[in-house]
């Protein structure tokens, strides 16, 4: 789960990971942690993975991208290898204020990484293609 979080995260994730592996939960006390490390995107974010809203696709030259359906409906296509979401959220917060790490769509995305629920799709290298290019339909 390579990315460009601070190593905190990154270890956050690994302890979500580790724990949920052996309780089938993650305690109070890594969601206390979540919160402080990722603010007010991280409720959402729980409610995504909840919801089964995250999905990565994967063309057979290895690449990836994640389909998050968002609260509202709509659905972002995230790349967690270069931190990116196109929603409105990460343009502001993120890029523009450098207010937080990240919006709830990748923190969903690195959450179902971590506790194993992130659904798979197989797509064919044309598709991640015009995926990668903007050029596919949603």
């Amino acid at each position: 789960m390579r990315s460009f979080l601070p190593a905190v995260a990154e270890q956050l994730f690994r302890d979500i990971q580790t724990t949920h592996q052996e309780t089938s939960q993650i305690p109070d006390d890594l969601l206390i942690a979540l919160q402080f490390v990722f603010g007010q995107c991280a409720l959402p974010a729980l409610d995504l993975v909840d919801q089964h809203s995250v999905t990565c696709l994967s063309s057979p030259s290895g690449r990836q991208a994640f389909q998050v359906i968002g609260g509202s409906g709509r659905l972002y296509t995230c790349f967690a290898s270069c931190h990116y979401c196109p929603c409105p959220a990460f343009a502001y917060t993120v890029l523009r204020r450098n207010e937080g790490l990240l919006c709830k769509h990748i923190l969903a995305v690195y959450l179902c990484q971590a506790v194993g629920g992130t659904r798979q799709e197989s797509v064919s290298d044309q598709q991640m293609s015009a995926l990668l290019s903007g050029t596919a339909a949603p």
